[in-house]
């Protein structure tokens, strides 16, 4: 009894050990806010394509199809006004000299 209460406790304290142990992470590349924008855009660019197949599939009425077609294009001309900012932004800022 002893021995399987202690064989039950280290493998407890070996599985939490495993669980909550700090490890490395594997860390992807950094996004800045226009590459976030872009990927937005380009989710929202295929809600709008599936939108279109759905409503032209007949599966549903023509109120909600073009109130979500409208909001789906607000959020488009959104992203692509705020990347044309930041890109507009990037372009004028001054370049720093090579050594």
């Amino acid at each position: 009894m002893t021995f399987e209460l202690a064989c039950c406790l280290l493998a407890t304290a070996a599985a939490l050990f495993y669980i909550f142990s700090p490890s490395t992470f594997f860390v992807g590349p950094e996004k800045t806010r226009a590459s976030y924008l872009r990927e937005r855009k380009d989710a929202v660019y295929e809600n709008l394509r599936d939108l279109n197949f759905e409503f032209k599939a007949g599966k549903m009425p023509d109120s909600d199809y073009q109130s979500l077609k409208s909001s789906l294009q607000d959020e488009a001309a959104t992203l692509l006004a705020e990347i044309a900012r930041l890109e507009a932004k990037a372009a004028s800022a001054p370049r720093k000299a090579r050594p």
